[in-house]
Protein backbone atom coordinates (compact mmCIF):
# COMPACT_ATOMS: atom_id res chain seq x y z
CA UNK A 1 0.00 0.00 0.00
CA UNK A 2 1.17 3.51 -0.80
CA UNK A 3 1.86 5.77 2.17
CA UNK A 4 0.31 9.22 1.86
CA UNK A 5 1.51 11.63 4.49
CA UNK A 6 -0.52 14.70 3.56
CA UNK A 7 -3.68 13.84 1.65
CA UNK A 8 -4.42 17.48 0.86
CA UNK A 9 -1.00 18.00 -0.70
CA UNK A 10 -0.91 14.75 -2.65
CA UNK A 11 -4.49 14.56 -3.99
CA UNK A 12 -3.60 15.70 -7.51
CA UNK A 13 -1.00 12.96 -7.89
CA UNK A 14 -3.19 9.92 -7.09
CA UNK A 15 -2.78 7.70 -10.13
CA UNK A 16 -4.55 4.41 -9.47
CA UNK A 17 -6.99 2.51 -7.31
CA UNK A 18 -4.38 1.46 -4.74
CA UNK A 19 -3.25 5.06 -4.29
CA UNK A 20 -6.87 6.22 -4.08
CA UNK A 21 -7.53 3.73 -1.30
CA UNK A 22 -4.44 4.98 0.55
CA UNK A 23 -5.61 8.54 0.00
CA UNK A 24 -9.06 7.85 1.49
CA UNK A 25 -7.44 6.15 4.49
CA UNK A 26 -5.12 9.14 4.93
CA UNK A 27 -8.08 11.53 4.81
CA UNK A 28 -9.83 9.50 7.52
CA UNK A 29 -6.69 9.55 9.66
CA UNK A 30 -6.39 13.32 9.15
CA UNK A 31 -10.02 13.82 10.20
CA UNK A 32 -9.55 11.71 13.33
CA UNK A 33 -6.32 13.51 14.23
CA UNK A 34 -7.44 17.08 13.42
CA UNK A 35 -11.24 17.34 13.27
CA UNK A 36 -11.12 21.05 14.11
CA UNK A 37 -9.23 21.76 10.89
CA UNK A 38 -12.01 20.30 8.76
CA UNK A 39 -14.79 22.68 7.79
CA UNK A 40 -17.05 19.70 7.10
CA UNK A 41 -16.30 16.99 9.64
CA UNK A 42 -19.87 15.63 9.78
CA UNK A 43 -20.92 13.31 6.96
CA UNK A 44 -24.01 15.41 6.19
CA UNK A 45 -21.89 18.55 5.76
CA UNK A 46 -19.15 16.70 3.90
CA UNK A 47 -21.58 15.31 1.32
CA UNK A 48 -23.25 18.69 0.84
CA UNK A 49 -19.86 20.31 0.29
CA UNK A 50 -18.82 17.54 -2.09
CA UNK A 51 -21.93 18.13 -4.21
CA UNK A 52 -21.40 21.91 -4.13
CA UNK A 53 -17.73 21.64 -5.13
CA UNK A 54 -18.53 19.28 -8.01
CA UNK A 55 -21.17 21.77 -9.16
CA UNK A 56 -18.64 24.64 -8.99
CA UNK A 57 -15.51 22.79 -10.13
CA UNK A 58 -15.44 24.45 -13.56
CA UNK A 59 -14.64 27.69 -11.74
CA UNK A 60 -11.92 26.00 -9.67
CA UNK A 61 -10.15 24.78 -12.78
CA UNK A 62 -10.69 28.07 -14.66
CA UNK A 63 -9.13 29.99 -11.75
CA UNK A 64 -6.08 27.74 -12.03
CA UNK A 65 -5.88 28.26 -15.79
CA UNK A 66 -6.74 24.60 -16.36
CA UNK A 67 -9.44 22.82 -18.34
CA UNK A 68 -12.00 20.86 -16.35
CA UNK A 69 -11.27 17.18 -16.90
CA UNK A 70 -13.91 15.60 -19.17
CA UNK A 71 -14.04 12.42 -17.05
CA UNK A 72 -13.01 11.71 -13.47
CA UNK A 73 -9.60 10.25 -12.76
CA UNK A 74 -8.29 8.82 -9.51
CA UNK A 75 -6.57 12.17 -8.93
CA UNK A 76 -9.76 14.15 -9.55
CA UNK A 77 -11.74 11.93 -7.20
CA UNK A 78 -9.07 12.52 -4.55
CA UNK A 79 -9.20 16.27 -5.13
CA UNK A 80 -12.99 16.19 -4.78
CA UNK A 81 -12.77 14.48 -1.41
CA UNK A 82 -10.18 16.97 -0.18
CA UNK A 83 -12.29 19.88 -1.36
CA UNK A 84 -15.34 18.52 0.44
CA UNK A 85 -13.43 18.54 3.71
CA UNK A 86 -12.99 22.31 3.60
CA UNK A 87 -15.38 23.75 0.99
CA UNK A 88 -17.84 26.32 2.34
Amino acid sequence: MVAIHDPFESAGRVANRVEFEAHVRALRADLLAKPGEWENSRLEDFLAALAAWVHDMDGYFANRGEVTPPAPTWALLSQMLCAAAVYE
